[in-house]
């Protein structure tokens, strides 16, 4: 364990931010999952909606320092594709 009055301070930060970041990741995998399941469901507005709060959520979490933005765009991209790909398949 740390001694020094600074490293004892680093500790509680790390642990402050790693709570932290482990609620927003938590969180972004679960608004992930709600669109995939959108999806499979076959209902194109819940998945639109679905995929717009997702956009919005993954952005916002690239500005907190969450993810970094090329990450983010990748997830975007994914849930874009899959989103469309139901109008093919319609």
């Amino acid at each position: 364990m740390a001694n020094h009055k600074s490293a004892l301070k680093r500790v509680r930060q790390t642990k402050k931010r790693t709570e932290r970041n482990r609620f927003y990741r938590t969180r972004m995998k679960n608004i992930i999952k709600d669109v995939k399941e959108a999806v499979a469901s076959g209902n194109k507005a819940a998945a639109i909606e679905a995929l717009k709060v997702a956009n919005k959520r993954i952005h916002e979490y690239v500005s907190k320092g969450i993810i970094k933005k090329n990450n983010a765009a990748r997830k975007v991209s994914k849930l874009h594709k899959l989103v469309n790909s139901m109008n093919e398949a319609a």
